[in-house]
């Protein structure tokens, strides 16, 4: 048997969707997911997982049954084993373990904290253990603390991050080997924004077309930063300015309950979830993302830029290694509705300005942040994770 767990030879004739590896075998992957939730993460992993799967590789997601992302995954094509994963408990740890001795997966590649540990412990008990690699999506600082050292520094061989700022992080913080901590954002396919109407989109989203138009695209989180948005909006110089808010969240009562209060509601769009996001960035004059905190690098964010899209957002987490300040966005502070208010103004005021912003930001994450790129080095890490495991006992 490889290494990956596949009879030796048994490899791909051509690699879809990315160049040709030194190492060509087909990888035999484990993602495991404990949220119940729907954002980026969640996302990612499906897009990751669906990639890998067309580039040959076997791949596999373990979430609990009540999960978005399980009811998501078989829509998608992504193979699906339910698990009760949603709290750390030991039927947690041996539902894992039995999925892992049955489909014996050489990587499991873990996203969350609850199922970090579960998986962690889980491949304990398995022979010949596959190697655990940790993903984190957000920027929330991890405990330092005997516990956390052994999950981060022992039971995995290598950790990824969305963003440099969480790498420097763990690495800064928490005390991780630099050599094995390194950040892969993730990876827009930029075909989806290829032909996509302003007249159209917003015919479609019953928006008039000589507004100015600001949206956000995200998930209704806390830190999303969208009471912001709405407070700034209300502020705004020209009348006929419209808001476009797409996402659905657990901030959606709270949301709603702020717009019917706000003197601009009528011009308040809340569309709730969509699964065809190109349509509402094609309708905007801006995209703004005024998050407070716990970002990596925001896949709304590139999504604007990739569409060509002037941006106003914050420093929060690994944003700023996208956004520069006058470069490729307008960067104000957060949690400040004036300043987002007058950042707004000044881009539907000076279309020059806007346009000037687009081209940069979209000349800096194109050749860096495109699907295939978060593909070719998801796929070098486990690789590598693979090479400097401990050969079987």
């Amino acid at each position: 048997m490889s290494p990956t767990g596949r009879p030796e030879g048994e490899n791909r004739s051509a690699r879809a969707g990315g160049p040709a590896s030194a190492d060509d075998t087909p990888l035999v992957i484990a993602h495991t997911e404990s949220s119940s939730g729907w954002g980026g993460q969640e996302i990612r992993i499906l897009a990751e997982s669906r990639g890998f799967l067309d580039r040959g590789h076997s791949v596999t997601l373990y979430a609990d049954p009540d999960s978005r992302i399980a009811a998501e995954a078989p829509r998608r094509g992504v193979p699906l084993v339910v698990v009760p994963i949603a709290r750390k408990r030991p039927a947690g740890i041996f539902a894992l373990a039995a999925a892992f001795k049955r489909l014996r997966p050489r990587i499991v590649n873990t996203h969350s904290s609850t199922d970090s540990w579960l998986a962690a412990i889980a491949c304990k008990l398995v022979r010949d253990p596959p190697v655990v690699v940790r993903t984190r999506h957000v920027s929330v600082p991890v405990p330092d603390n005997l516990g956390t050292r052994w999950l981060y520094r022992q039971a995995c061989a290598r950790v990824i991050t969305t963003g440099e700022a969480l790498r420097e992080q763990l690495v800064e913080t928490n005390g991780l080997d630099p050599a094995r901590v390194e950040s892969i954002p993730t990876g827009i396919d930029p075909a989806m924004f290829a032909e996509t109407s302003r007249a159209a989109a917003r015919a479609t989203l019953g928006l008039p077309d000589d507004a100015p138009v600001v949206g956000i695209v995200a998930t209704l989180r806390s830190w999303k930063g969208h009471r912001h948005l709405v407070d700034a909006f209300a502020r705004l110089a020209d009348p006929r300015a419209r808001l476009l808010v797409v996402g659905e969240g657990p901030q959606r009562e709270a949301l709603e309950r702020q717009i019917a209060a706000s003197p601009a509601r009528s011009r308040i769009l809340l569309t709730g979830h969509r699964d065809d996001v190109a349509p509402c960035f094609a309708a905007l004059d801006v995209f703004a993302l005024p998050s407070t905190a716990h970002e990596g690098v925001p896949q709304a964010l590139l999504q604007a830029m990739f569409a060509g899209i002037p941006c106003v957002t914050t420093g929060a987490g690994a944003i700023g290694e996208i956004a520069r300040d006058g470069n490729t966005a307008i960067v104000v502070p957060p949690a400040d509705p004036g300043a987002l208010a007058a950042a707004i103004d000044r881009l539907f005021a000076d279309p020059a300005l806007g346009a000037r912003l687009a081209a940069n930001a979209a000349a800096y994450v194109t050749p860096r942040y495109g699907y295939a790129t978060m593909l070719d080095r998801m796929e070098a890490a486990f690789r590598r994770a693979l090479a400097e495991a401990p050969a079987p006992s």
